[in-house]
């Protein structure tokens, strides 16, 4: 791989103000930027002296069309370590599931956010697991929003969901923390869905997703003229809201000088857009979302304390992933399912040793990340189970083969499923019958064996045999 200061990336774009976002976003960590318009000029390029420099390739999907999985695979089969991202206004997971099929490394879904491209270019040229590319994908698969789908038995996840439920009940502010990844938006509309405003909109505003001199017109409104470029009058989050629940996620990144005006919204139950002349009475939930603790940016004069308090009426911590690591095969399982129903994939199993990788890892993009991960391997699995030989990043990070981790054996074994999709424990007839249908094929049919090994009889094992319904032969 090159030097940093050596990057070179190729944007194959036809859209210059694209085209020119893209080039300086990567400058800003020392990326090169080769632009060319057409399908026929980036394949070209490659024999170059300048294409033989390339560290990455983006391709914007309206270049090529519908060829475009056709020109990844061409990239590809020239040029076969050279990472590819495909940028597209599609959210098909069918086409996410064909790009990567055909070579690309990513999939990125317009408009992209800055930090979401420069992660995405960072991985694809490190050995850096994977974190949140496929999250507009992955997203688009959550089950429905209530408590039923939040998966995990780990003490410190139940009271999370016990406080948060709790609370969905009431009127009063909520603030939930937590690492990014780690579920706090899927919380936010679980309660929203248990709460008695549940008919009425929830609208989330990502703070930390928009230029801090527009934070404040989104969030209270503003007049027409009230600044310069204010060419109309516009309505805000939280005049939209009113009557319903407003989230606001990565509160953190709110600046002091809309903190206190948000303060004075919370305690006074009214609001005045940037250039009224008078303010309007609204009745708003809001349920604020951190990744990161406020009371540590309090003590740094980063957030108000106020604001902290008037926040924190109930206050719900979510663990990060690898605290409630037990959770881990659960919600491997509850993925695989839910993966296995979008277009062009299918419902996997996975391996004992492929659960014991997992388990390696400390997932710094929590449970987000497993569902990337998980959709990653997913599209290039051709068994019935994943195995760790499916996770080749996890195993180059954690400096193992697909035998050991950590120094100690992999077993690869599809095992016997304990666990429903959603989570849940499988019925214990449903397992004594996988177990004994395990031990006929492990034993090959010889009955006085199976009976042996199971420490049962082999009249015992013929009755349950018939209960089951199992066939001897199989």
């Amino acid at each position: 791989m090159a030097d940093l200061d050596q990057r070179l990336l190729m944007l194959i774009d036809d859209e210059p103000a694209q085209s020119r976002l893209i080039s300086a976003l990567a400058s800003r960590e020392g990326w090169r930027t080769l632009i060319v318009r057409d399908a026929e000029t980036a394949i070209a390029t490659l024999g170059t002296r300048q294409g033989m420099q390339l560290s990455a390739i983006i391709l914007d999907q309206w270049v090529p069309g519908d060829d475009a999985c056709v020109l990844i695979a061409e990239l590809k089969s020239r040029r076969p370590a050279l990472p590819i991202l495909m940028l597209t206004a599609s959210t098909s997971p069918l086409l996410a599931v064909e790009a990567m099929r055909a070579g690309a490394t990513d999939y990125l879904i317009k408009p992209v956010a800055p930090d979401r491209l420069m992660h995405a270019l960072r991985s694809a040229t490190t050995q850096e697991a994977p974190r949140d590319e496929l999250a507009p994908l992955t997203e688009k698969m959550a089950a429905n929003p209530d408590f039923e789908s939040m998966i995990g038995a780990s003490p410190n996840f139940r009271k999370a969901l016990a406080v948060a439920a709790k609370a969905a009940r009431g009127h009063s502010p909520v603030l939930i923390e937590g690492e990014s990844g780690s579920g706090k938006e899927m919380l936010i509309r679980a309660m929203h869905a248990a709460s008695p405003r549940a008919r009425m909109p929830l609208r989330i505003v990502n703070v930390g997703g928009m230029p801090a001199n527009s934070i404040e017109s989104v969030l209270f409104g503003h007049e027409k003229g009230a600044f310069p470029g204010a060419f109309d009058r516009q309505i805000g989050a939280l005049q939209h809201c009113d009557g319903a629940t407003l989230a606001l996620d990565e509160i953190d990144s709110l600046p002091l000088s809309v903190q206190e005006r948000l303060l004075e919204a919370i305690r006074k139950g009214d609001c005045r857009p940037i250039g009224a002349r008078h303010s309007f009475r609204v009745d708003v939930r809001v349920i604020a979302a951190s990744n990161l603790p406020l009371a540590d940016m309090v003590s740094q004069d980063l957030f108000m304390p106020e604001l902290l308090e008037a926040l924190s009426a109930t206050k719900v911590h979510l663990p990060a992933l690898r605290e409630r690591a037990g959770d881990l095969p659960a919600l491997t399982r509850y993925f695989l399912a839910r993966i296995g129903e979008q277009p062009g994939l299918r419902e996997l199993g996975v391996t004992d040793g492929a659960l014991s990788l997992l388990a390696a890892y400390d997932w710094p993009g929590n449970v987000r990340q497993l569902q990337a991960v998980l959709f990653r391997a997913a599209v290039f699995c051709d068994s019935d189970a994943l195995t760790s030989e499916d996770f080749p990043q996890l195993l180059n990070i954690l400096g193992t083969s697909s035998s050991t981790v950590a120094g100690n054996p992999i077993q690869e074994s599809s095992g016997v499923m304990l666990y429903t999709p959603d989570g849940h424990l499988r019925p214990l007839q449903e397992i004594e019958a996988d177990v004994i249908r395990l031990a006929i094929g492990l034993y090959r049919g010889r009955m006085t064996e199976v009976a042996r090994r199971l420490g049962i009889g082999r009249s015992t094992l013929y009755r349950k045999l018939s209960e089951l319904g199992i066939d001897n032969t199989a």
